[in-house]
């Protein structure tokens, strides 16, 4: 009987230890999950229109080497620039939809959601980019933000310098009158559209990247844009006037769906937002850099390079901000009032 006991006893104490090394490889496994979990890489699609080395490529470099080495490799950004994901309006819509997608979206075309945003790129607005960049850091541009969330839109980086737009044209422009009966290659949307039909020109939307083509066939006149986006894609190789009319000087942001940011860590949107920033304080030092040397390329390719007055320009478009009903009333003047703080 006693060894009938003993066995008993033997058989239980097997049992137990079979059930505690299951329980301890249990929460082994559990804690591997948890581990495993924080060391997920989260891929994200980042797509431009511009070229990869012209300061916007060059940015989005600088943010990818910096979001991927700050994440420890956490995250992983692809880039696609030459609008190698679609047009900004359908890439827009990607990232709505919820892609995993970060795409530079223009103020202007953000109209079509917040109309209000589109004042920020409104023409001879304000005097110098740093009083754009103000404007997103005040209540006025958190509630544009919070606008924008009900879309499914999150603005991840808000302070990108595009550069400061001018005219290249295949003949002299000097003046509003000059631009009578020109075909002017615009982005598809409605500021840019007002803005050069009421300086006289006939505004013509077409994809950045079909620009050169455009301007060979005769089916524009010329364009605007950064010169160093003019000269990315070679307009001046075809358009050999350029008229410095600086009409909009022009930050852009990058954008996500807010449902697909809720996704990622806090930590590691942090780290994209932070990181953001730095490469567009680093685009924004090239485009100083690159602007300055464009115009010297310009002049030895043969571009003309025209300083215009550009009071007649600045009249001419006043009426453009009488022609957006859907703005809140007396936008203009309020975000006068911001400035005087900036």
């Amino acid at each position: 009987m006693r060894e009938f006991l003993k066995l008993k006893l033997s058989f239980f104490a097997i049992v137990l230890l079979i059930f505690t090394a299951a329980c301890s490889s249990e929460t082994g496994s559990d804690n591997t999950e948890a581990q495993s979990d924080g060391d997920k890489t989260y891929t994200i699609n980042v797509a431009y229109g511009n070229q990869p080395d012209e300061p916007i490529g060059k940015l989005a470099s600088k943010w990818k080497e910096l979001a991927e080495e700050k994440s420890n490799g956490r995250l992983e950004l692809n880039l696609y620039p030459s609008s190698q994901l679609g047009a900004e309006k359908d890439v827009v819509e990607q990232a709505v939809a919820g892609n995993n997608v970060i795409v530079m979206a223009g103020y202007d075309f953000l109209m079509d959601y917040v109309p209000d945003t589109g004042i920020l790129t409104a023409p001879y607005l304000v005097e110098d980019f740093d009083q754009l960049l103000y404007l997103t850091e005040t209540d006025w541009f958190e509630g544009i933000r919070d606008d924008l969330r009900q879309q499914n839109i999150e603005i991840v980086n808000a302070k990108t310098v595009y550069g400061e737009r001018h005219l290249l044209t295949n003949e002299k422009v000097t003046s509003p009158e000059d631009l009578e009966g020109m075909k002017i290659r615009v982005p598809d949307n409605q500021m840019s559209i007002k803005t050069f039909n009421a300086m006289g020109a006939a505004a013509t939307p077409y994809p950045l990247g079909e620009l050169y083509t455009a301007l060979q066939q005769g089916l524009v006149n010329g364009a605007e844009n950064p010169l160093p986006v003019l000269q990315g894609v070679k307009a001046h190789e075809v358009s050999k006037h350029l008229s410095l009319t600086g009409h909009q000087k022009f930050i852009t942001s990058w954008i996500a769906g807010t449902e697909f940011i809720n996704t990622l860590p806090d930590d590691l949107v942090q780290i994209l937002r932070e990181t953001g920033e730095e490469a567009s304080k680093y685009g924004r030092d090239v485009l100083e850099e690159e602007t300055a040397a464009v115009i010297e390329e310009f002049k030895s390719a043969g571009v003309k390079v025209h300083e215009v007055d550009q009071e007649p320009f600045k009249e001419k478009v006043q009426s453009v901000y009488d022609e957006f009903p859907e703005w809140t009333p007396g936008l203009y003047d309020e975000i006068q009032e911001l400035l005087k703080d900036s």
